[in-house]
Parts: C-alpha cells; structure tokens; sequence
C-alpha cells in the first residue's frame, strides 16, 4: 500500500485491494486535513484573453495545464495541495489518456491526488478536446 506521509495536509492512498494507481500517477483515496478548499472550475484550452484553442489534444492539454499552474498560482497553493482533478475528455480512449498523463505528471510534480476521467460527448465548444477541473486544500 502507498500513501503520503502522515504530515501531509493532502494525503494520497492507495490500499492492496484496490488497483495501484500509484504507479500511474494518481490515488485511489485522497484524505485532506481540515482547512479551506478551492474549487476550481473546469479549466479548457483557451487562453487568459480568451485566444481560440489549439489543434490537437495534446496541444489543448498544455493549454489546460498551463491554466491549473496559473489558477494555483492564483491561490498561493502547489500540485501537493491538490486533493481532486477531474479530466473531461470527448475522445476518451487509452490512446488519448496516453497522450494527457505525461502533461498531468508536469503539473503534479510527483503529487497522486484523486483523479476521474470522463468520457463525454461534447464540451463548451465543438473544438474544445478536453476539460480539468480540480479540488484544493490551500495551505495554511
């Protein structure tokens, strides 16, 4: 079973009954430490001045990261007090996830929150590929 230190705020579990998504990159059970919570809203790949998203998924998903990075920026909080994503994806598929959780790795940085993908039949925009939105426990 892996989990994150004790001392952690936001702490990531992963028990031997359920699957490891540990050596994926997330938690099966995240724990957060009473405190204040942010909820951020599903992130797309438009950018600050609302520009047009770019082709392809990959490139949306560096949009999209780029976007959690400044939302976290935002709030003074870091991938290790991200206690939730949820990555919504039109095309979900293992090809697609392939090509989104190297992009996710950039952002966690060796954090495994809780992480859901789900499959969807469109977003805001019929060129929008991907949406992620998270959970925060800010730092004290």
């Amino acid at each position: 079973m892996t989990i994150t230190p004790a001392t952690d705020p936001v702490r990531g579990l992963n028990p031997p009954t359920l699957p490891d998504a540990g050596a994926v990159g997330y938690s099966q059970i995240t724990t957060v430490e009473p405190g204040r919570l942010a909820f951020v809203s599903g992130q797309v790949a438009w950018g600050s001045g609302g520009e047009r998203p770019p082709e392809g998924l990959e490139a949306q998903t560096r949009q999209v990261v780029s976007n959690l990075r400044a939302a976290l920026e935002a709030v003074g909080a870091a991938p290790k007090d991200i206690a939730m994503l949820r990555c919504y994806m039109t095309d979900l598929r293992p090809e697609t996830q392939d090509m989104v959780m190297p992009c996710l790795a950039e952002l966690l940085q060796g954090a495994q929150p809780s992480l859901t993908g789900i499959g969807v039949a469109a977003l805001a925009t019929p060129d929008l590929q991907i949406e992620i939105e998270m959970v925060l426990r800010l730092p004290d």
